[in-house]
């Protein structure tokens, strides 16, 4: 492929040069737009391709994913061929390549005793629970803060599972169910 830039060029002589054919990371001073019409280019190509990385290796990302994973780009067996490898060099690349994306899914942080969070997780881990404006008291939040603590950190960041029930001398109180 006589019609590749010199970008392109360079991206899979680096993939070549790499015992796993990673095109990550990419050319020192390729990044952003630029970065990306390359990539996409060589992609509608067929040389490179987008896979999930693995993370406990140390791939580099190509993106994140935001579940904890993500892609790299690694050079296809006819982006390798375009530099002129052999069938034999492109298979060594390849086959050095280990197939099994491994994800770092971190567990969520607990928060630390004496925040303000962790109040709010005790006072919603009592059987009494609590309402928006008893929290609002105890940690001097005001009460979109404290509906967007419980709908964001606790129920999306940390998976707890909080409950409303309206109850008729108190209101609406929330607690975070017992599983």
């Amino acid at each position: 492929m006589s019609d590749l830039t010199d970008t392109q060029i360079r991206i899979l002589e680096l993939a070549a040069a790499r015992s796993d054919a990673l095109a990550m990371p990419l050319p020192k001073g390729l990044h952003g737009a630029a970065a990306k019409k390359a990539v996409t280019r060589m992609s509608e190509l067929g040389l490179l391709e987008e896979i999930d990385a693995n993370i406990a290796r140390g791939e580099p990302l190509w993106w994140e994913t935001g579940d904890g994973c993500g892609t790299t780009l690694i050079a296809t067996e006819a982006g390798l061929a375009a530099i002129g490898l052999s069938p034999a060099e492109i298979r060594t690349r390849l086959d050095g390549r280990n197939p099994e994306p491994q994800c770092a899914v971190a567990e969520p942080n607990a928060p630390r005793a004496g925040r303000k969070l962790a109040r709010l997780i005790e006072m919603l881990s009592t059987p009494g629970g609590a309402t928006i404006a008893e929290i609002s008291d105890e940690t001097g939040w005001q009460a979109h803060s404290v509906r967007g603590a419980i709908s964001s950190t606790l129920r999306k960041k940390l998976g707890l599972i909080v409950e409303a029930t309206a109850e008729p001398d108190r209101g609406r109180v929330f607690r975070i169910a017992v599983s």
